[in-house]
């Protein structure tokens, strides 16, 4: 393999294993590869209908490559604070209760290299898109702290404005501390899109409107943000019928399920995706199914809060668009987008039997499904035209020993393996397992400093 530092002009990758291309026919090719040009792959096929040179060369003989895997719900910063001892065994309602204090701490310092950790956990686990929903903003913290992670690392990157304006005092679920002023949230969320937010297609860098949840922001700011969302021309994302604790918020304080409150205020199309949804009932699937609504399936983090496990066949059956999250790095507690694809297939089998969801199905959820609930045509398979980004997982060891049979049902289930290489628009970002774009060991000597002021205030 060659070795140049320099993102290439063009990029050839020839042999693979098996390339899954999650393009219109599902194409699995043996031997296969893939030709770019700057950031937009303009061929795919077997190695006899590629170009023969380009200026870098990967020959990927003894591995899979796959779509880089789309990340649709996480909150980065939690990476400082897992596996605390105060909310190891809560559910969701304790856990925010036991953490929201300490977050309350958050500098601008920590959230930016909360936000690198978490991001090159993500990469490193063979993604190369993902959203991040950040919702409280003290001390000085600002969404442009995430922003410069994201550039650094070299991520596609969907920021999510989030926002809480209801504390405690006023019936909801954070200090009153932690909330924002409702004009003061909406005069930001408009600033930082303006500012930032890149409609273009094969876009690094998109801008969304995420309130919290509806036991952290109000009624109006929810119909607010939808409509300066709308005005704007960027997407939704909220929590959604996450538990039986957020159910019987919602029946109690708006009358409503949580897809009937969501579809009173506008949050239901095509430009919106709900996380969790692990109690969405038969007519809020039908009513996302309906309107083009997506999801964003977090497995992990439903198992480790105890919330349940989420309908996603029926979701997937009926048409809804479902991809997948790894959540915030303190309800997960990982950042694993291959490991999130196995526990979906597992998770659906404990309820539904052994084919309620295949292998195929899984990684489908983790690269096409996540592009569609991102609203973006230009990621999640391997075709021209499309991102030229692509991770690559080495078939020969001992995790996947005996499996390769079938080398794409291995990955989702055999122990979930890091890529050894990932390209993101064009550019190789991991080079045989190792984070090229920063220097990992110093990042994760700061970010452990910072958790331990974090936490002990």
């Amino acid at each position: 393999m060659t070795s140049s530092g320099a993102p290439a002009r063009t990029l050839l990758v020839r042999n693979a294993d098996v390339l899954v291309t999650m393009d219109g026919q599902r194409r699995e090719l043996r031997g296969g590869g893939l030709y770019a040009q700057g950031n937009t792959i303009t061929a795919v096929g077997p190695a006899s209908e590629l170009p023969q040179s380009a200026d870098r060369v990967l020959d990927l003989a003894g591995y899979a490559v796959v779509p880089g895997l789309v990340n649709t719900h996480h909150h980065m910063f939690q990476s400082l604070t897992r596996a605390l001892p105060a909310a190891q065994d809560a559910g969701l309602f304790g856990w925010l209760e036991a953490l929201y204090p300490i977050w309350a701490r958050m500098t601008p310092e920590m959230l930016r290299v909360s936000s690198l950790t978490a991001m090159a956990e993500l990469v490193l686990s063979g993604c190369t898109t993902s959203s991040d929903h950040l919702y409280l903003f003290p001390n000085g913290c600002r969404l442009e702290d995430t922003l410069q992670s994201a550039e650094e690392i070299g991520i596609r990157f969907h920021a999510m404005r989030g926002s809480m304006s209801v504390g405690r005092s006023r019936g909801g679920l954070p200090p009153d501390s932690l909330v924002e002023d409702e004009a003061g949230i909406l005069k930001d969320t408009q600033r930082v899109v303006e500012a930032h937010h890149d409609p273009a297609r094969l876009s690094m860098l998109r801008i969304g409107v995420a309130p919290c949840s509806p036991f952290s922001v109000s009624r109006d700011l929810m119909r607010e943000s939808a409509s300066l969302a709308r005005s704007l021309g960027v997407s939704l994302h909220t929590h959604l019928a996450e538990n039986d604790n957020d159910v019987a918020y919602s029946r109690e304080q708006f009358g409503a399920t949580p897809a009937q409150y969501a579809e009173a205020l506008g949050w239901v199309g095509p430009d919106v995706w709900h996380a969790h949804c692990v109690k969405l009932d038969d007519a809020g699937i039908e009513l996302f199914a309906r309107t083009g609504t997506g999801v964003a399936h977090c497995p992990c983090s439903n198992m480790r809060l105890g919330s349940g496990t989420a309908p996603v066949r029926r979701m997937v059956a009926r048409g809804v668009r479902v991809g997948l999250g790894v959540d915030g790095s303190a309800s997960n507690d990982a950042g694993s987008m291959i490991a999130e694809a196995r526990q979906a297939m597992l998770l659906q089998r404990v309820g539904l039997g052994p084919s309620a969801m295949t292998a195929r199905q899984a990684l489908e959820l983790a690269t096409l499904g996540g592009a569609r609930v991102l609203g973006r045509d230009d990621i999640g398979a391997l075709a021209p035209g499309m991102a030229a980004d692509f991770a690559a997982y080495d078939l020969r060891g001992v995790g996947t020993a005996g499996g390769l049979h079938d080398p794409v049902a291995a990955l989702v289930f055999c122990a979930p393996e890091r890529s050894s290489w990932v390209v993101i628009n064009g550019r190789v970002v991991v080079e045989e397992g190792r984070l090229r774009t920063v220097d990992l060991p110093s990042v994760i000597e700061r970010h452990n400093r910072l958790s331990r002021t974090l936490v002990a205030g």
